[in-house]
């Protein structure tokens, strides 16, 4: 189908058209999946938090001629998904095989000594982070939204969320001046 700009893929995808679902997917599958490993914790999660999303544009394919930003739709849609996915882990009984399954999906692939503790490190410092400065994070750097897009994907405004991520930012880095002095 080649590279086609969003109005013109939200217009196929409005149309039902099956290449044009397969195009959205490859553009922007990966940068979901990302944002909701972050926002979520664990892959396995997060394929169904994107799944989710995919089901539910083919469910409201109808109205996809009202959307106005193609992203902050598709990381919108996310990060409710996200949401219901994490209200249904907390109700959920922790059990050893859930822990284990976690530690497992979240292993890092690098070779490189210390990869794997540095990955876990940061994994985990991100996950400490509230709610707000974790999303923005999830969307700057795994979702590769503008600012201008977070804005549009939480309701708040562009100075709010470089704001938010700004602040991240800083904790992140405090963090890691602490565990590095530790």
């Amino acid at each position: 189908m080649g590279e086609v700009g969003p109005e013109q893929l939200l217009k196929r995808l409005a149309e039902g058209e099956p290449a044009a679902f397969a195009a959205l997917f490859d553009r922007f599958g990966p940068r979901l999946f990302r944002a909701a490993q972050t926002l979520l914790g664990n892959a396995a999660d997060a394929e169904d938090a994107v799944q989710e999303v995919f089901v539910a544009l083919v469910r409201s394919r109808s109205r996809l001629w009202q959307v106005e930003s193609l992203p902050a739709y598709l990381f919108a849609s996310l990060r409710r998904s996200a949401g219901r996915i994490g209200e249904r882990q907390a109700r959920a009984p922790r059990t050893s095989l859930n822990v284990a399954g976690e530690a497992i999906a979240s292993r890092g692939e690098s070779d490189a000594p210390g990869a794997n503790e540095r990955a876990h490190w940061l994994r985990m410092a991100v996950r400490r982070l509230p709610p707000e400065q974790r999303e923005v994070i999830a969307l700057k750097i795994d979702g590769e939204l503008t600012f201008q897009e977070m804005a549009a994907t939480l309701g708040i405004s562009p100075h709010t969320a470089a704001s938010r991520y700004r602040y991240a930012l800083e904790k992140l880095r405090e963090a890691a001046r602490r565990e590095s002095v530790e």
